[in-house]
């Protein structure tokens, strides 16, 4: 019979406090090691035998360097996920050696929840995908100080153009002038941010195009269905993707609502029951998305020239699903609507129907690429 390790790791940028918990007796602190390549292998065989090693630590900006050495080696590890790790009320003492205590003790226990490790290719996508996220988040406070500096001059734009089209631009760039030299090279300072962040995104949307022809054909697969939601394109399909991963690891319609943070929390005692704002205890990145994609819901059924050419591609199964997602969420949009709610808790309730449909879709699209793969073997 094995005597298992579990070894619970607090990791920082160059450190790394370890503990280890046995199967029975308390656990007990290994010290504090650098986080280096060599450091970690003494540790490793310092432990004993690999096959009765059980590692953890917690989801970090460490990233999964850790994760894929320690598997090299052949010894077990998993990725926690934070804010699921129990917290003793009233602890007021947090150092490194004590939160490696804390994890390897729950470990042994059985009472961490483990997070999704991404392969190499849903990393890499996933890297590039938030890379436009943050450049997107770059040119909304490069438009906002342009705007706010022309507003403070009280320049405005004649009647008729919109901010942020080719002619708000034409115009800022012929039209708007200051005497003051350094109000001037203020103007062209900040106009060249918004030029140079529209840049920036347009050469990540390319390589995210690039990079979505080149992932393995059930990544492929998933994306092209996806693209058959309305409110979906070809940028949200590959953020999915690369946020979800596989969408069979995902149970059920429900796991994979939580999954994104967008179910009612509750607190019920008794025959009190109490539900509240959503949770937000998921993957942030793809409840953006879905939340900006139920919008599209809030027309009626249709599919247009754009959403047919997307469909193409796809099988009669999948388009199906596509048009009782639309047909569902815009009676959904209506009814909640027609009730008076706020059109923040609208959407939110149409988004998290949304994820439903796109694990609906998600799993008929990973289904035909297993069973066309099966026919060519």
């Amino acid at each position: 019979m094995q005597r298992l390790k579990f070894v619970g790791l607090d990791v920082h940028a160059d450190t790394i406090a370890a503990a280890v918990a046995e199967k029975e007796g308390e656990a007990r602190s290994l010290g504090i090691i650098p986080n280096r390549v060599e450091s970690i292998r003494k540790l490793v065989r310092k432990l004993g035998p690999i096959e009765q090693l059980r590692f953890c630590y917690e989801a970090g900006p460490t990233g999964y360097a850790l994760y894929w050495q320690l598997t090299a080696m052949g010894a077990p590890c998993e990725v926690v996920a934070p804010t699921l790790v129990p917290v003793k009320a009233g602890d007021r003492v947090k150092t490194d050696r004590r939160d490696a205590l804390k994890l390897a003790r729950h470990y042994r226990a059985g009472d961490l929840t483990a997070v999704w490790v991404p392969d190499a290719a849903h990393e890499a996508l996933r890297d590039l995908v938030r890379a436009r996220e943050a450049a997107k988040k770059d040119q909304l406070r490069a438009r906002h100080r342009l705007s706010k500096f022309l507003l403070r001059h009280g320049r405005r734009p004649p009647v008729g153009i919109n901010s942020w089209t080719v002619k708000y631009l034409e115009w800022v760039q012929r039209e708007v002038h200051f005497a003051e030299r350094a109000q001037e090279v203020t103007l062209l300072d900040y106009l060249h941010e918004v030029e140079h962040a529209a840049a920036r995104i347009e050469r990540l949307e390319q390589a995210i195009d690039e990079a979505a022809q080149s992932v393995p054909p059930p990544m492929r697969a998933v994306i092209a269905a996806l693209q058959a939601l309305r409110g979906i394109a070809k940028i949200s399909a590959v953020t999915v993707v690369a946020e979800l991963g596989n969408v069979t690891r995902f149970t059920g319609a429900r796991q994979l609502m939580a999954y994104g943070g967008i179910v009612a929390s509750e607190d019920s005692s008794g025959e009190r029951i109490h539900r509240g704002n959503i949770t937000k205890t998921g993957n942030a990145h793809l409840r953006r998305v879905v939340v900006e994609a139920a919008w599209a819901y809030r027309h009626r059924p249709s599919i247009g020239a754009t959403l047919r050419k997307r469909q193409e591609p796809v099988s009669e199964k999948v388009k199906e699903i596509s048009w009782k997602a639309q047909q569902r969420l815009h009676g959904r949009y209506m009814k909640l609507t027609l009730k008076g709610k706020n059109k923040g808790v609208v959407i939110t309730a149409v988004a998290r129907e949304l994820l439903g449909f796109l694990w609906a879709i998600g799993r008929q699209a990973e289904a035909e690429q297993k069973e066309s793969i099966s026919r060519v073997a």
